[in-house]
């Protein structure tokens, strides 16, 4: 790491960006962050958005989704639900109907049931939203102790749709069949009488695809990064250096490292990394943020069947100390993201909230801000690497997921 980059990580003042804040401290904004973008945000949870799209089909003639896509969006009573838009593209239906927001949540690769967050609860439910069950209770939450030690916060789920990887106290394991919890890491607590400091807290975050590794956000009283964890041998390596916790990636496909990448620039470090599954970090994208005179972009890297890796980047002069939301063009490029870069479309994508890429790297889907505030979710845009024209898939999606 350059010693320009371990001093923007000493100004990282965030109890988790991205994984852990919410988890931690829900409804706290992150430092840094202004009250009309709180405001917007809130709004746009409370405000009901149009499910199905009345635009021009996104998918060709006789096409489909390679997979079922799950998303949040507001139901009639503005409350958070998980949907389920069909392969086909069209068919949309809501598969949570609860009584506050769902939080957050994941999809068995094996049957498409959801576990999901709400009400400091862990549920299950079928994919056809029935069967819903309450697997884990937190109870109420009533001082900033209960959100460190009884919060249910993130999910994952296995990819053989066996076990439930869940932040509760630290990390985690829901059995299915048995019921059984195992947790794994407790989380870090610096306690005194009236006070009670994180100093490391844990957060599941995305399984590899062998199922034998779980890429973790470790959450500091300031800043997190990212970690695995191997669940044989019950081994945490550990990253001393960037990337921090905040970033969009996705898994090499035999699992041997995780792609990461930050278009933000302010108290986030912007660029691309490469988290290898022992811990070790290689900046795939680094930035002189002291002396540099041009500024590089990254989001939502995945390195694909074909060996390439597909992301989407920008490079802007350095001007100013806070960049928010840059325009960004999909590319492709060699697996060390530098090395025959193309663009695969000509003009970059503007207000890209949420990148979610088709697994074959063949198109991704783009959550656009419906305003300049809104941070999460969006627009959900189909955008064609080869060219083909694309459209819109629902009105609004934020936290996007494949299903089977």
């Amino acid at each position: 790491m350059t010693a320009t980059f371990k001093r923007l990580a000493l100004a990282v003042l965030l109890p988790v960006l991205a994984a852990l804040a919410c988890e931690l401290q829900p409804g706290t904004p992150a430092v840094g962050t202004n009250v009309e973008t709180v405001v917007a945000q809130t709004m746009q949870a409370l405000t009901p958005h149009p499910v199905a799209s009345e635009s021009a089909p996104a998918l060709p003639a006789g096409g489909s989704l390679p997979h079922s896509l799950y998303f949040l969006n507001s139901d009639s009573a503005g409350f958070l639900q998980v949907y389920r838009l069909e392969k086909d593209g069209k068919t949309v239906q809501q598969v949570t109907f609860e009584p506050s927001n769902v939080e957050t949540y994941d999809v068995s690769p094996k049957d498409g049931s959801v576990a999901y967050t709400s009400n400091n609860q862990l549920l299950l439910v079928g994919a056809d939203g029935s069967g819903r069950r309450v697997l884990v209770d937190g109870g109420p939450l009533g001082s900033d102790e209960s959100y460190i030690t009884h919060r249910v916060g993130r999910v994952a789920w296995s990819p053989d749709g066996e076990t439930v990887a869940f932040g509760y106290g630290g990390l985690n394991f829901y059995a299915i069949d048995s019921g059984a919890v195992n947790n794994v890491l407790e989380n870090m607590i610096d306690a005194s009488p009236g006070i009670s400091i994180l100093r490391e807290g844990y957060a599941p975050m995305a399984y590899a695809p062998d199922g034998r590794k779980l890429l973790i956000a470790i959450g500091y009283y300031e800043g997190g990064v990212y970690a695995v964890y191997h669940l044989d041998g019950n081994i945490l390596a550990r990253s001393q250096e960037d990337p921090v916790s905040c970033c969009e990636g996705s898994w090499a496909p035999d699992g041997s490292a995780y792609y990461a990448a930050s278009p933000y620039f302010g108290m986030i470090t912007p660029g691309m990394w490469r988290l290898n599954a022992d811990g070790t970090v290689v900046v795939l994208i680094d930035n002189d943020l002291i002396s540099g005179d041009q500024i590089h972009y990254a989001q939502a890297p995945l390195l694909a069947p074909d060996g390439r890796l597909y992301y989407f980047y920008n490079t802007l002069p350095a001007e100013g100390e806070f960049v928010n939301r840059v325009p960004l063009y999909m590319v492709r490029s060699d697996p060390d993201g530098v090395t025959g870069r193309i663009n695969l479309v000509a003009t970059p994508f503007e207000g890209v909230n949420e990148i979610l890429w088709a697994p074959d790297a063949s198109f991704a889907i783009l959550a656009i801000a419906p305003l300049p505030d809104v941070y999460q979710g969006g627009k959900a845009e189909v955008v064609y690497t080869d060219g083909r024209p694309g459209g819109t898939l629902v009105p609004f999606a934020r936290d996007m997921r494949w299903g089977p």
